[in-house]
């Protein structure tokens, strides 16, 4: 059993240097210069085993904690100890970034023992999965064609468009047939790093109106003479356009960047579009890599922001009046998001965000608030680094939920079909490391039931409800589109 500190041998030590009982002062390393896995392997693995199975200390990964398992109970067992039983205090050794660290080490470990032995539902074309509440066949939608496609959407007369990483959109016939040719003259697109061309979005108007919406990095890369290599500008942008005769045509800006906020980065562009009941629409610009920033409001960095159909601000923005505020954001505080979904039951958005090593979220997006990027996190540096001790402040948002390990949280959807009644209005979130897609019912914003319901069929990278009542998801590796269709008897 797991005894998080138990009962050790009366009066040892696990390696404390603070009495100085096992090594001497000039043989002590220096443990601000030590990794998390370092600490662990230096500290606590000779009571508490190399693999973290036990030893003269419980095992940390069988999934029972004596005084507790949450992460303020884990912190305060590291911190505090039980010189009772044997375990040293290590408050005064360790800062509370490497306690904070060593909590989300830990849990890390603990999950991945726990899902060794877990049987995941793993799809394979045409066959029966079963779920908790809904057994599923896996269908293909596009099997070959399509280079890390990004995301998808419905056009009425039942065909798809799908955004591909590499700047090509495509057209997807209602039979399946995926055109051999991209649609002509779409917005350039900068390729650098993760962005491309990602996300794609009907206007809720589009049978009238016809406009679709792309969102992608846009900028310049030049050839520096003299330096191996080029100089890269990018930044998220937005713009809106339609189709005609197979082809790009009417495009208007909805969201450009000024120069300055522009960034060499190649990560956390975000992003997803979505509209909400009354038109408007909101989509989220990543923080670029630039941690402090995302607190800045005078930045589009970090921010999810909310427009007009058109590119116009709202006079209800909550930062419309306020001096050096961009006034289109409606929250900011964010890592990079990369799923955004509104509640069809009460109108509530939500937007799972990319922690760093650890500390994946599922948030309630609400006007005007702060989610806290980087001040607060429950993720650590991905080189087994610290980031910081605190989890909560005054004045930031908690999660809904957060996951550890990472799942790389990629994609969202709430289910509004009739094919699967046991699945309607519950959240599918795509993870793309873990290659799963989590289900979670939602009462009264919190997470009452969670499970996998698809794991190793690829990199998740959208998952959408289909106007079909199916639900859809874009994989990478392969490179492919899938659905999930009710199983018949």
């Amino acid at each position: 059993m797991n005894r998080f500190f138990p009962a050790y041998i009366p009066g040892f030590l696990c390696q404390t240097l603070t009495l100085g009982t096992v090594l001497a002062a000039d043989e002590a390393p220096d443990p601000s210069s030590m990794k998390v896995p370092e600490i662990y392997a230096h500290y606590c693995a000779t009571c508490h085993g190399a693999n973290f199975e036990g030893g003269q200390g419980g095992s940390l990964v069988d999934g029972e904690w004596k005084h507790g398992s949450s992460d303020a109970e884990i912190f305060r067992s590291i911190a505090k100890g039980n010189l009772e039983l044997g375990m040293t205090p290590w408050e005064g050794v360790l800062s509370a970034e490497q306690m904070r660290g060593l909590v989300i080490f830990i849990q890390e470990k603990e999950k991945e023992a726990q899902a060794k032995g877990i049987q995941f539902p793993t799809p394979e074309v045409g066959k029966v999965t079963k779920t908790t509440h809904e057994d599923y066949v896996f269908e293909m939608v596009v099997e070959e064609g399509l280079k890390v496609p990004w995301s998808i959407a419905f056009l009425p007369e039942g065909s798809k468009l799908i955004t591909e990483k590499e700047g090509r959109l495509r057209l997807v016939s209602a039979e399946g047939e995926l055109h051999p040719e991209p649609i002509n003259d779409t917005p350039e697109v900068l390729v650098h790093g993760q962005g491309g061309l990602l996300d794609v979005a009907l206007h809720p108007d589009y049978g009238e109106n016809g406009w679709i919406y792309l969102a992608f990095s846009e900028g310049k890369r030049e050839e520096v003479e003299g330096e191996r290599r080029p100089k890269v500008s990018a930044m998220t942008a937005v713009v809106r356009g339609r189709i005609r005769d197979h082809a790009w045509v009417d495009q208007e800006w909805i969201f450009k960047a000024e120069p300055e906020h522009y960034g060499n980065a190649g990560v956390h562009f975000g992003t997803r579009l979505v509209f909400d009941d009354k038109g408007y629409l909101y989509f989220i610009v990543g923080e670029r890599g630039g941690l402090e920033i995302a607190q800045d409001l005078s930045h589009p960095a970090g921010k999810i922001f909310r427009l007009h159909d058109d590119g116009r601000v709202p006079e209800d923005n909550p930062f419309v009046r306020k001096e050096g505020a961009l006034p289109g954001i409606w929250s900011y505080g964010h890592r990079n998001p990369q799923g955004m979904a509104f509640d069809p039951r009460d109108g509530m958005l939500y937007a799972t965000e990319h922690g760093p090593r650890g500390g994946d979220e599922l948030n309630v997006i609400l006007k005007g608030r702060n989610y806290g990027w980087p001040v607060i996190t429950y993720g650590m540096n991905y080189n087994g680094t610290p980031m910081t001790s605190e989890t909560h402040r005054s004045g930031m948002e908690q999660p809904v939920t957060y996951w550890v390990p990472s799942i790389a949280a990629c994609g969202l959807a709430f289910y509004e079909g009739e094919a699967f009644p046991r699945w309607q209005n519950q959240l599918f979130a795509g993870g793309l490391k873990q290659q799963v897609i989590r289900r979670l019912r939602l009462i009264d914003q919190e997470v009452v039931e969670e499970e996998v319901i698809l794991k190793d069929a690829g990199r998740v990278r959208d998952v959408r409800s289909g106007p079909d009542g199916l639900l859809y998801v874009v994989l990478n590796s392969p490179d492919c589109v899938v659905r999930l269709a009710p199983a018949r008897d």
